[in-house]
């Protein structure tokens, strides 16, 4: 009877271990649950621009800020911008605080314009006709001093939309539609 019992204690420990280790990507959900500021460092590679943004206050997203990065993550070829999608904020911070990072997140590439992804997809290959950059959900990029593939495994991790993985091009692509990777 003890070796069964010690047999049971051995697999609940197991199990508890197990269950605790399945739960540590939570962490990252956690930060948007607990009433904290959100703040994003990033830099647009194609313009020059930095920011610090602090996005959300703890209790309502600052509309002000959200202006600031909503011009930086523009159409800087067609000039034009668009209201982006906050979840792809929370998105990003969550990926920052997942990883224990704060340094500036290299801007690649944000909202496009639909005549700016038209003439992207005849000049190249891997744009989307219907991406989620003309919408305003999607953005790519890389983090200065972060291996591009555990950016990548961090934000698989979330299951929080769109993964994808651009190594020649130094970049990844997150975005806020349904959970998928490529």
């Amino acid at each position: 009877m003890d070796q069964i019992d010690n047999h049971r204690r051995k697999w609940l420990a197991l199990g508890t271990a197990a269950m605790g280790i399945a739960l540590l990507p939570g962490q990252a959900f956690a930060t948007l649950s607990t009433p904290r500021p959100r703040i994003l460092k990033l830099n647009n590679l194609n313009t020059g621009e930095s920011i610090k943004a602090e996005f959300f206050d703890g209790k309502t997203y600052n509309k002000d800020e959200l202006a600031r990065l909503n011009h930086l993550f523009r159409d800087y070829r067609a000039n034009k911008m668009k209201t982006i999608d906050p979840r792809l904020f929370d998105q990003l911070y969550r990926l920052q605080v997942l990883m224990g990072n704060n340094k500036p997140v290299q801007l690649v590439s944000g909202y496009r314009s639909l005549v700016t992804n038209d003439d992207l997809r005849k000049h190249g290959r891997g744009v989307a006709k219907h991406s989620y950059h003309t919408q305003g959900r999607a953005m790519d990029f890389h983090i200065e001093g972060l291996q591009l593939s555990n950016i990548r495994k961090a934000a698989l991790k979330m299951r929080a939309g769109g993964v994808g993985f651009y190594p020649r091009s130094n970049f990844v692509h997150i975005d806020t539609g349904p959970v998928r990777s490529w």
